[in-house]
């Protein structure tokens, strides 16, 4: 991946060292080791620089990411894929439900990576994985992947920062009361298990899901959930909490009448962009095996 960013320097920044103007401007540590790497990376006026060079007013920094290598272990492999949107800097993605966003042991080349290896490889790309909001293998719609390692930092912050808003819909059996609500109850990994969750309140890390009931058909609730954290398998856990349990779920409630997965969508995706800084708005529709159990 060939990525170029030009910066004019101002008077806020004259005297700055360039390694302390790039971490102000977001590179990570390991952004820097790696551009003293990479060939002519640091351009001050056109002329290559070191990192502990400093600038001056009227300076033009430019910095060029150069990735040439891709994941070793991440083998391409068609797959369809649902580009929601894409740009130089990220791609946003509508996974469907059974698809790993990683390779493991048991999927090692049927993941959201496989994928996106082969898609990089048709362009004769190099391709380094980075997933922003990584989703249950299960849970369908919308993710973020970063295409070089300047938007990958930044929208990790973003996402630490709660700057990334991700809203999900999700299916449950009966009619949910109150309408709205939310649900706080720290999480924990469930003794004797390296998957589940579990609530627990004396342990547990600070987990924050909102919901709104978005309509009851067929004898399901359609919920609307916004996550304030991003607990590992946080609205399945407090869903079941408060006594609806998602349909589908084969490790908290294997209701499988009316679905064989557990009924959750990542729908909706907003944040700003973390190069433009131009607003980001994406929306994902419910999928089809969702759909049924409420019109079928």
């Amino acid at each position: 991946m060939n990525r170029r960013f030009e910066y004019k320097i101002t008077e806020v920044d004259d005297n700055l060292r360039i390694d302390q103007f790039l971490k102000r401007e977001g590179y990570s540590r390991q952004n820097l080791v790696e551009l003293k790497k990479m060939p002519e990376s640091i351009l001050v006026n056109g002329i290559w620089v070191h990192l502990n060079d400093s600038l001056h007013v009227g300076d033009t920094l430019t910095v060029h990411i150069q990735e040439t290598e891709s994941s070793k272990l991440i083998p391409p492999v068609y797959m369809p894929l649902n580009i929601v949107y894409e740009d130089e800097d990220l791609i946003v993605v509508n996974k469907p439900a059974g698809m790993p966003i990683h390779p493991s042991m048991d999927n090692y080349t049927n993941s959201l990576a496989n994928a996106l290896a082969y898609y990089y490889k048709e362009q004769n790309l190099p391709f380094i994985f980075r997933c922003t909001n990584r989703l249950d293998r299960d849970t369908s719609g919308l993710t973020i992947i970063a295409k070089h390692m300047l938007s990958s930092n930044l929208l990790s912050g973003m996402t630490k920062r709660h700057e990334v808003q991700r809203e999900y819909l999700a299916i449950v059996r009966g009619k949910l009361t109150p309408d709205s609500g939310t649900i706080s109850a720290p999480l924990s990994r469930k003794e004797g298990s390296i998957i589940e969750r579990c609530v627990d309140f004396e342990n547990g890390e600070e987990a924050i899901t909102h919901y709104q009931t978005e309509g009851y058909r067929n004898g399901h609730t359609l919920v609307r959930l916004r996550l304030e954290t991003g607990r590992t398998h946080q609205i399945r856990i407090h869903l079941k909490h408060i006594g609806y349990p998602l349909v589908g779920d084969y490790l908290y409630n294997p209701d499988m009448q009316w679905i064989h997965r557990q009924a959750l969508h990542s729908y909706h995706l907003s944040f700003v962009h973390p190069i433009t800084k131009i607003p980001m708005d994406f929306t994902a529709p419910l999928p089809e095996d969702m759909y049924h159990v409420l019109y079928n």
